[in-house]
Order: structure tokens, then sequence, then C-alpha cells
């Protein structure tokens, strides 16, 4: 119920990135690809010689005639003999100089019968039903005059051999074939892909003069501190001679840090544009396979072509597929096929053979779990943290994204920036296009401010679920929980500035609030023990007013629980513990059967832990009984108006203790904007 949606958000950037181009080709060449050899076409060939020597017989054949005909031709006595086959076929043997008489019937084919017969055969139902008939034609001849019937047996011994041994093979060899091809390929045709025995060269693509990226350091929004690094690393590329002339050595390679989508990929796109040398891109996951033995050979494959084309730059996404620490396997027995290829990368990057002029850039959100050869000096040199980007930062990314929407004249760049703090470069690609797609919706001829607020709701706090079946009691609880929130936080100095708070289900939360948090580092205990109280607030309202609590509460407990015990056990915020942290920020103890204390202490936590969210859900109850009118004057208010916004506390409390930051001010009151008149709609 109670999920409430602070503005801020995890992740940071990349902006605007312009499509690989590939240069115009020469028209006076003639570079119309050659029509492929395809091996299927040798499997149908196959069956088509196995059908035409099934199912056509070059040369003289018997004609095909029906029970009727062979009737009349016996009781003519014009039958010599009838051949029974395997008890399907019967074949037709006539009297000598007995044919012509049946021209007629057999028509344009009489030529192609043979002389000597069989003349004519027939498919047979039942032999006892065959012999049946026969014998009512002929149970007036005399003994001397029956038709002899002959019953054979014969077998087609190609075809056994064919079904039994060929074809069981070539089926095996189809299928062989396929998946090898398949998985030589990856299933996208990479480099040898068509050919099984190139399973073991890399997949690496390849973008040089031909192929050139078109991204450079102008394309990337924000990230400037990860742009100043990365400009020496291009400048090693460009001007080798002025680092070596004086006994430098070109760093090995560079590993770029930081949260998901804040643009580490695009920062490789834009180092190689920049230095306009060849660059090879592939994902961590690239060098894995079924083969043992083939992502080594991959690595190996892969810094043989980048020898080639040095200076050069090869780019691993995702490093940590392979580079996961060889101590922190969290399986009983190690991944022998991923170390031989972390193995064969820690040779490649700084062996015995040093490979010259090539430097390696890897990104990865999960630094703490890669193996510490990988990130020794003279492999991954420099680690470069890419950040979620600051206020400035947004404001350039934000204007990046905005390029292909058509915007009407009151959007305003700063006010949005400062909307969104922890979102990242990703989130704020997704913000614009959901205000696109949003204005469209509401058939808008452009992307106005409040499409943009109403985006960023919907990614924080999921879509309005305004249909959903709720009843007085628990929308009554519901507005009580959340004015719980809204009052503890305004009452409170430290506590995150109110933006609105509403009682219409979003995602999977029946009631939200909006707050604007500071952006700051650093947290002091004054500031965690007032969010700590505003988050408990809801629980408090529901004991307060009606007595008893219900489920609503189970994110804010979540959080509160979990901040708690950082407190205690991480940044050392408790008396008994004292200035001791548990935190490890290698991530060893993530696979550990045992915790890094004794279980005296651990109860020693949990008393701690425990003690700090009682003493701030007293003091949430504590600050709504003495304001308890309030807590009922905004919980009818948002009874009756769904969303209700700072101004609307202020009204009721007075100006908040501590006063509102001016900026933060000016973003409360331009957000409300539309929202106010649209809300009962």
């Amino acid at each position: 119920m109670s999920d409430e949606k602070d503005l801020k958000q995890e992740n940071t950037e990349f902006s605007g990135n312009k499509d690989n181009q590939k240069n115009p080709m020469d028209n006076n060449q003639n570079n119309t690809p050659k029509p492929k050899f395809n091996a299927y076409w040798v499997y149908a060939l196959i069956a088509i010689a196995f059908i035409a020597l099934q199912y056509f017989q070059f040369g003289k054949h018997p004609h095909e005639i029906f029970m009727k005909d062979l009737r009349e031709m016996i009781a003519a006595k014009d039958v010599d003999k009838i051949e029974v086959i395997n008890k399907e076929i019967a074949r037709v043997y006539l009297k000598p100089n007995r044919l012509d008489r049946y021209q007629k019937l057999i028509g344009k084919d009489f030529n192609r019968i043979p002389k000597d017969g069989p003349h004519f055969e027939l498919q047979i139902g039942d032999v006892i039903a065959f012999k049946d008939e026969i014998d009512k034609v002929q149970k007036d001849f005399p003994p001397a005059e029956y038709v002899n019937i002959i019953y054979k047996v014969e077998k087609n011994y190609f075809l056994d051999i064919f079904i039994s041994f060929i074809l069981p093979i070539l089926i095996l060899i189809a299928i062989w074939s396929y998946f090898y091809r398949r998985m030589a390929s990856g299933g996208g045709g990479g480099p040898g892909g068509s050919n099984i025995f190139n399973v073991g060269k890399s997949r690496a693509k390849i973008f040089d003069k031909e192929t050139s990226v078109k991204v450079n350091f102008s394309d990337v929004a924000g990230l400037e501190e990860a742009k100043i690094e990365l400009k020496e690393i291009v400048d090693f590329l460009k001007n080798p001679k002025k680092y070596t002339d004086l006994g430098g050595k070109i760093p090995r390679g560079a590993l770029l840090v930081g949260p998901p989508g804040t643009g580490k990929t695009l920062l490789a796109k834009a180092v190689a544009g920049e230095a306009n040398v060849p660059f090879f891109s592939l994902s961590g996951s690239d060098f894995v396979e079924m083969f043992v033995g083939v992502g080594a050979s991959r690595v190996r494959d892969l810094f043989a072509q980048a020898k080639q084309k040095a200076p050069c730059i090869v780019f691993i996404d995702e490093i940590d597929a392979v580079g996961r620490s060889r101590s922190k396997n969290p399986g009983w027995a190690a991944n022998d096929e991923r170390e031989n290829t972390l193995n064969q990368l820690l040779t490649e990057m700084d062996g015995f053979a040093p490979n010259t002029g090539i430097i390696v850039l890897a990104a990865t959100n999960r630094a703490d779990i890669l193996d510490r050869a990988l990130l020794r000096a003279g492999r991954f040199d420099r680690q470069i943290h890419v950040e979620l980007p600051d206020l400035n930062e947004r404001r350039e990314i934000f204007k990046v994204h905005m390029r292909p929407l058509k915007l009407a004249s009151d959007i305003d760049v700063e006010f949005l920036a400062k909307q969104t703090p922890g979102f990242s470069g990703a989130d704020i690609a997704n913000v614009c296009n959901e205000a696109a797609l949003i204005a469209a919706r509401k058939n808008k001829t452009s992307v106005e401010k409040q499409d943009f607020l109403d985006a960023i709701d919907r990614i924080i706090g999921g879509l309005e679920k305004r249909n959903k079946i709720v009843s007085k009691l628990e929308k009554k609880t519901i507005a009580y929980h959340e004015a719980g929130h809204a009052t503890v936080s305004w009452l409170l100095e430290h506590a995150n500035p109110l933006v609105k708070v509403t009682i219409i289900p979003r995602g999977r939360a029946l009631g939200a609030a909006w707050y604007l948090p500071e952006e700051r580092q650093i947290t002091t205990t004054e500031q965690l023990y007032d969010e700590m109280c505003a988050t408990l607030g809801g629980r408090a309202a529901e004991e307060v007013v009606f007595g008893k609590v219900s489920t609503g509460a189970l994110n804010d407990l979540e959080r509160v629980t979990k901040q708690a015990y950082a407190m205690v056990a991480y940044f050392g915020m408790s008396e008994k513990i004292g200035n001791i942290s548990y935190y490890d920020s290698t991530g060893q103890t993530e696979f550990s059967f045992s915790k890094p204390y004794s279980e005296k202490t651990a109860e020693l936590i949990d008393e701690e832990a425990k003690k700090i969210v009682e003493n701030q859900y007293e003091r949430a109850k504590t600050i709504l009984r003495e304001n308890k009118d309030g807590l009922d004057k905004l919980a009818q208010k948002l009874l009756e108006k769904e969303v209700i916004f700072s101004e609307d506390l202020e009204q009721i409390f007075g100006k908040r203790k501590g006063g509102i930051p001016e900026e933060q001010q000016l973003l409360i009151e331009n957000g409300k904007t539309e929202t106010e008149d649209n809300r009962d709609n």
C-alpha cells in the first residue's frame, strides 16, 4: 500500500547514439555476392533419387486393372496364371496371343506392356477374399481349366538396406550438421559461422576504416570525469611515441565500472571513434560455449586478429561473465571452462609474449566479483567509475534525448533535470520516450511538460489503476496511512520534502507519496532517524487512528529494517557495537557459510536494530498524537481529492520546520501543473 516512491532511482548515462554507417561502395567494382552452395540441396537430391528408384520404373510395366476386369478375363478363359506378390499385388499373365483382345482397355499404353508378362496387375485387399472371388467365376470350369494362382514373396533389398542402414546415418549426419552449424555461428552467422571447424574462432565485431565508428565524445552527454580519463587513452593510441620516448609503457587495459544504463558501452564506442583505430567489440558471454576449450581458443584468436591490426582497441562488455573470481565460485566445484578462458585472457593481457599496441576496454557493474589477477597492475591498470549523472549531466542528457521530440514551448529542461535525481541516462531516455507516447495517446500535437511529469510518475510508481476495487474501509485506511507519512515527513526537519501524496492505486501500491530527496553524498545519524520515522508514519497512523495495523506497511518495514541493520552492522552508528563495520566490499561474504562475528554479537546487532526501529516508531506515534487534528484533516482531504500537494500540508500544519530549499519549493510548485485539475477525471 504505502510503497513510497522517492524520485530517486538507480542507474546513468548514455546519450544520443549515431548509427554506424558503412562507407559507400565503389560503383566501378562488381560487389554482387555469389550464391552460396547450400548443403540441404544434397539431401533433397538424395530423396528425389530414392523416390525415382522406388516409384518410377523406366521401360515396360504391367497395366493396372480392377477386380471386375479380372473376372471378365477369367470368364473368357484368357488368363494363364496369377502371381500374388507379398499378399498385396496380383500380377496377371494372359495366354499367348490373347493380349490383343484388350487393346481398347489398355489404350495408349498398349505398347508399354511386356509381351511375355506380367500383362496386368491389381491391388488386393485380402488374399482369402481374392481367392474366393476367382473361385466364384470358375466354379463351373473343369478342373483342368482352373487358373493357377502362385504366391510369392519378393524383397526389395535396396529399400531394406536404405531404411535400416543408410537412412538413419543420413538423418544423424543432417542433425549433426545442423546443430554444429548453429553452434559455430552462434545462431547469428558470426565469423566463420557456416563452418563447424571455426567454432573456436573469435566472434568479435570489427569496426575499422570501412565500417568506422561514428560516435565520439561530443555525442556523450555528461560523464565529464570519465571522458577525461578516456581521452588520455585516446592520446596513447594517437601519439604513442610521445610516451614511449620517455620510457613509459602504454596501459594494457581500462575497466569501466558503474550501474546499468550509465553509458559504459557508449563511452567505449566514443573512444574508438575518437582514436580512429580498429575496434573489436564483443560480450563476455561470447567466449562461453558448450565445448571444452572453445573459450580459450576464442581469446587466442581475438588477440591474434588484434595483433594484425594494432594499434587497436578490444572492448569486452559484461566481462564478469568470464572474469568472475576463481575463489568465489558458489558451487562445490569450479567451472573449468570459464577458468580456462579467464587464464587465457590473463596470459594474453600480460603474459610471456606482450601484445604491443592493444588496449583492452571492459565494462561491468559487478567489479567486486572480478578476479584479483584481472585487476592487478599491468592488466586493467585503471578503473574508470561511471556514476549516475548529477544535475548538470542530467540536463545535458535530457537535451540529447529531446532532439527527436516535438516539444511544446513550456518545456523547461532544468526543471525536468531537478525532478529526476538518481535517474540514469537509460532512465532519462525512457522518460522522454514515455512522454511522447503519453502525448500521442492524448492526441496532442506536441509533447508538453505535464506529459513528462506523467511519464516520471509512471516509471517510478507504475500505471494508475483507477478501476481497482477498493472497499470504503480499505480506502479510509490507505488515506490515513498516506496522511501519516505526509504528516511526519512535514514535521521533521531532515525528512525529504514532500511533492505530492495520492491514494490512487499505482502498480502494486495502493497509495504512494512522492518526495524530492536532497542530492547528498553522505548522510548523518539524525537524517537517517528522521527518514526512518517518516517511513514508519503510515503504520503509526493506522495504530493511532484505528487501534490496529494492516499488512500495507510491508514495504515500509522492509526499508527501515535494512536501514537499521546497516546503521548497526555497517556504519558503526550503535553505541553498544561501537565503531565497527562488518561490511565486506570485496564480496567475499556473499558465498561464505558463516558470519564474520560471534553469536553473541549477532544477538546484540538484532537488539540494537530492533531498538532503533521501535524508538522511531514510538516517535512517529507521538508526533501523530500531538497533531491528531491535522492528521484527520489531511486524511479527509485525501479522501475527497485523492491527490494532495505540499501546499495542502502547509495550510494545515503551517510552514515546514527548517523550511524547504528555494529550488525544491519551485519544483514542488511547478510540479503540480495540470495534475490537480485532472485528478478527478
